[in-house]
């Protein structure tokens, strides 16, 4: 216990510390050159504006969030089974890749304005889709990575006692393809909740994070926006350590205990 408490203040100090350090610049930085706040607010001011307007900035995060959330789960759902089947019939391999790079290549704005038009002004299914899309890809393409690149001494292996293409699947293809997973799901947990605000800027309901930024901005209310901003970190923040903990959980000897359980 007390290797794994000094291992976790390693990981820890750093960030909080580099973190520190950053904040305490940029507040000397805005005291000294004298930036006015419509160019850039000092960290303690967009605190006091977050502090005044936590039950609004609360609410708008709490919108985004499960959009985020909805989209991320769908997003995944579905990487995860396409990947599935990528791997089992290699044809749709050479269809559906070019096609999802090109998916991924469209702008937000236009495939947002797009779902909006499919559906009422207060949906929030637009930037749901959005995410949806955006995870589903990252997704797809690492999780297909994780079945396909396995060991050919563990396949020849499995193949000189007679297991079947499901048993390989299932005792080597899918161990492997788990830490591709979780890699995939810490680049799209916070990659959702930026497509969930972004996916605001461009209609819909005025109700979460990217909205709020957008109006407070257009008011001049920088340290408000700013506010909202750092909501929108620490939501994303969430994401990342939500995923972090998953994987903890999940494969808590690393790579090794996978490949451990598989045999």
């Amino acid at each position: 216990m007390r290797r794994s408490g000094a291992s976790a203040l390693a990981l820890v100090w750093p960030p909080v510390v580099f973190g520190v350090a950053f904040l305490l610049i940029w507040e000397i930085a805005v005291e000294v050159f004298d930036f006015q706040t419509y160019f850039l607010p000092a960290p303690s001011a967009i605190w006091g504006a977050f502090r005044a307007n936590t039950a609004s900035i609360w609410e708008a995060t709490r919108v985004s969030g499960q959009n985020a959330l909805v989209g991320l789960l769908v997003g995944t759902a579905l990487g995860v089974a396409m990947s599935f089947l990528l791997e089992r019939f290699r044809l749709l391999t050479d269809l559906m890749t070019p096609l999802a790079v090109a998916l991924n290549a469209v702008p937000i704005f236009i495939l947002v304005a797009i779902f909006n038009n499919m559906y009422p002004v207060t949906s929030e299914v637009p930037r749901r889709l959005m995410v949806t899309l955006v995870v589903y890809f990252i997704v797809l393409v690492n999780v297909a990575r994780g079945l396909r690149d396995v060991r050919i001494i563990h396949v020849e292996l499995m193949r000189s006692f007679a297991a079947s293409d499901v048993a390989i699947l299932l005792k080597v293809r899918v161990p492997n393809a788990v830490p591709f997973l979780f890699t995939a799901l810490k680049i799209a947990a916070p990659a959702s909740v930026i497509t969930a605000f972004v996916s605001e800027y461009f209609g819909g309901s005025q109700n979460g994070l990217g909205s709020r930024i957008v109006s407070n901005i257009a008011l001049s209310n920088n340290s408000e926006a700013w506010a909202y901003v750092l909501g929108a970190c620490l939501l994303g923040l969430a994401f990342y350590l939500t995923a972090v903990v998953l994987e903890r959980f999940a494969v808590p000897g690393g790579r090794g205990a996978l490949e451990r359980l598989a045999a």
